[in-house]
């Protein structure tokens, strides 16, 4: 059974939240509103389970009770009957319930900015990254979520060398987190005469998209380059200097974006990819100095590791860091966004090992 005086302990953090959250003060402060909203939607979910399993820990005293006392055998079989249907829920409760209460990471809840890149594979693995997007893009519209293009730089024969877009929505870290790694193909590429399957491949980096308040950049720490831009864009291609390029010169860290026609939209979105990368490495670094020992088989961590291939003349797309039956999934429902056994998979994964670890 799960210690009470914590699930009381939550249930008043979760009434503390709401409170604060009406007050005339906190609602001019945005950035106060953003961190208690972003706290009060996780609660809210933990909150809902523990009324769940309060409920049911009642029934099951109160049908206890009524089946030792009860002299009716009519109503006794009744109670018995109702007893064990609460007893078969009890165990699955409390174990969703146990997962709730596991510390989450506080960057889950952040909107992410997502960088492919493509690598082995020549003009094969550009086209690759191409399907990545497509891939990413379709998921987050089936959830509700926004995408924006922050920088992109197209492949010879379509594709993407790199392309960067931010999702914004609720648990958007938390979710495409188990993303980032290395992505390999393997089909015959249509510039392919004699029908050789080849092997490429594409690196996802997904990044806990930085605010302000996460990261102190100042003014003298960049170095601002502004140039005209390249590629397709319209006629204020190669016409006005919009395209930016800003150096962190203490990290020696550098994104261009060119993708806007106005200079101060192509700066913007580059500090905000620049904030990102730098935010991720103050966490990878905090990680890193906790233990080692932390990071398990679904760690999100290793961009360098092989995390999935997509296997075209099988019609299968291979997760390896899952075992048995869920390393297998269907190529086509994957490759058109259904991610969502995919992610669960993991989230499992992961949840199972930290359950285990407390």
């Amino acid at each position: 059974m799960i210690n009470l005086e914590i699930l009381q302990g939550i249930k008043s953090r979760h009434e503390e939240v709401t409170n604060e959250m009406s007050r005339p003060d906190v609602a001019v402060d945005p950035v106060r509103m953003a961190e208690l909203g972003r706290e009060h939607v996780s609660l809210q979910a933990v909150v809902e389970l523990i009324d769940e399993y309060e409920r049911l820990l009642r029934e099951e005293g109160e049908l206890t009770e009524m089946v030792g006392s009860e002299s009716d055998p009519e109503l006794q079989e009744l109670a018995r009957q109702e007893l064990d249907e609460v007893q078969e829920k009890l165990p699955e409760t409390e174990k969703n319930l146990r997962i709730e209460l596991i510390p989450k990471d506080p960057e889950d809840s952040k909107n992410v900015i997502v960088e492919i890149r493509a690598g082995t594979g020549g003009d094969e693995a550009a086209l690759f990254a191409g399907d990545l997007f497509r891939l990413y893009t379709r998921f987050a519209e089936s959830r509700g979520w926004k995408t924006e293009l922050m920088s992109t730089s197209e492949g010879t024969q379509g594709g993407f060398k790199e392309i960067i877009f931010s999702i914004v929505g609720p648990d958007a870290f938390g979710t495409m987190k188990f993303e980032s790694g290395v992505h390999r193909v393997q089909r015959v590429p249509a510039t392919e005469s004699s029908g050789r399957i080849h092997t490429s491949a594409a690196s996802v980096a997904v990044l806990p998209e930085a605010e302000e308040v996460d990261v102190s950049i100042a003014a003298h720490e960049l170095k601002i380059d502004v140039y005209r831009s390249s590629g397709p864009g319209g006629q204020s291609v190669n016409t006005t200097d919009s395209a930016v390029r800003i150096t962190h010169i203490p990290t020696g860290l550098v994104v261009t974006c060119q993708d806007e026609k106005s200079q101060h939209k192509n700066r913007d979105k580059a500090m905000r990819v620049l904030r990102s990368r730098l935010y991720e490495r103050e966490l990878a670094l905090r990680e890193s100095e906790r233990s080692e020992a932390r990071r398990s088989m679904v760690s999100t961590g290793d961009r360098s590791a092989k995390i999935r291939t997509y296997n075209w003349p099988q019609g299968r797309v291979t997760d390896h860091r899952l075992e048995g039956d869920q390393k297998n999934h269907a190529l086509e429902k994957v490759i058109n966004g259904e991610l969502d056994d995919l992610i669960r998979a993991l989230r499992t994964a992961e949840n199972a090992e930290r359950l285990a670890n407390l």
